[in-house]
């Protein structure tokens, strides 16, 4: 394993050039990450995870992910796939003794969730998820100004992320129609946006939810044909806060005309802020706050203390992932618990099915603790 002064050796599984998530964040964040080097990738193909070593400058080239575990020159592995793939490739990187950081959801289900923490807990080895829109500097003020009262008592929070999009897309990425297998707005869009909203103003007690299918139909723009959702793409959320305050959250999909991103902390003391054309997860957000006796909402200066990166991070979908790599790479090197963690995703998962509960028997749902 690396030790505190080297880079730590990561290979990444999922590392297409051209498809999926890896190489809009994961990949170029890592280039512009002291703390690691890029060493490996893994896709399905011989050809595909060349393309990507030589893109990417990684030394070794794997078509076989079992291949890439089991070589000593690699510290740690990034799990970059399809949500239906991330427990058994997590289980075998933890299995191989590697550290791990995978994507969120951390699995398709709950039980997954709830296996695989319980493996990194008996391994004793870091085991990150990406949650990454808690790890955006503006967020993480946010979260310190609450905290530090700026606001006061919190009596009312409220976010909404809205996309457009919902009518059409292409093949390649209908197969998240079906609901059993786990990559839904209500999974990844709303996971990730109560996700940053619990990690500034803490956890529900209850919430009375719906979860629904506005669009049960798809257009695939390159095959010409319509395809049969189960998925959800709007879900609505109230309810009361641990600390006495009342919250709503909206994520949804619509046509056309989305208003993007919007998260409200309203006390007795202050408003805050955080809006963007997109989420935070994916995109720069600014913050806003005003205090009583303000003439209105004025952006917030973010302190350097919650910027990680280097200067040469790029912007949009890398930043916040080299936020994280950041964490990452510091729990590696120093032991310390890392966050979040597979803990923090079971508990979001467990959040999740309780929205679901709420939506499907029509009436208020109790939120387990983690």
């Amino acid at each position: 394993m690396a030790m505190a002064s080297e880079k730590i050796r990561l290979g990444v599984i999922g590392a297409n050039v051209s498809v999926g998530w890896a190489h809009r964040s994961h990949l170029p964040a890592l280039l512009a990450s002291p703390e690691f080097e890029l060493t490996a990738v893994c896709t399905t193909r011989r050809e595909s995870s060349e393309e990507s070593a030589a893109k990417f400058g990684a030394r070794m080239a794997f078509h076989d992910h079992n291949e890439m575990l089991a070589s000593p020159e690699i510290d740690a592995v990034a799990v970059v796939v399809r949500v239906p793939n991330h427990f058994h490739l997590t289980r075998d990187v933890l299995n191989a003794g590697k550290h791990v950081y995978t994507e969120w959801p951390l699995g398709a289900t709950l039980d997954e969730a709830k296996e695989l923490a319980e493996l990194a807990r008996s391994k004793g080895l870091q085991a990150m998820v990406g949650l990454q829109a808690r790890a955006a500097p503006a967020i993480l003020y946010m979260k310190e100004l609450v905290e530090s009262g700026y606001v006061g008592e919190v009596m009312s929070c409220h976010v909404s992320l809205i996309r457009g999009g919902v009518l059409e897309r292409t093949s390649g990425r209908t197969w998240q129609r079906d609901d059993n297998l786990g990559a839904t707005t209500l999974t990844i869009a709303c996971g990730h946006t109560i996700d940053a909203l619990r990690f500034v103003v803490g956890n529900f007690s209850d919430v009375s939810t719906v979860v629904s299918t506005q669009a049960p139909q798809w257009y695939e723009t390159d095959t010409q044909r319509m395809v049969d959702v189960t998925a959800p793409d709007n879900i609505l959320v109230s309810g009361k806060l641990d600390n006495g305050g009342v919250a709503s959250v909206h994520v949804a999909v619509v046509p056309m005309f989305d208003s993007g991103y919007r998260m409200e902390v309203y006390g007795r003391e202050g408003t805050l802020v955080v809006d963007g054309e997109d989420s935070p997860q994916l995109a720069e957000v600014r913050l806003r706050g005003a205090k009583a006796g303000d003439s209105g909402l004025q952006d917030l200066e973010i302190p350097l203390r919650h910027v990680y990166v280097l200067e040469g991070m790029p912007g949009g979908a890398p930043y916040n992932v080299g936020q994280m790599y950041y964490q990452f790479g510091q729990a590696i090197k120093s032991g310390a618990p890392c966050e979040p963690n597979f803990d923090t995703a079971v508990d979001l998962h467990r959040f999740l099915d309780a929205i679901r509960e709420s939506s499907d028997q029509g009436r208020q749902a109790a939120v387990p603790s983690a």
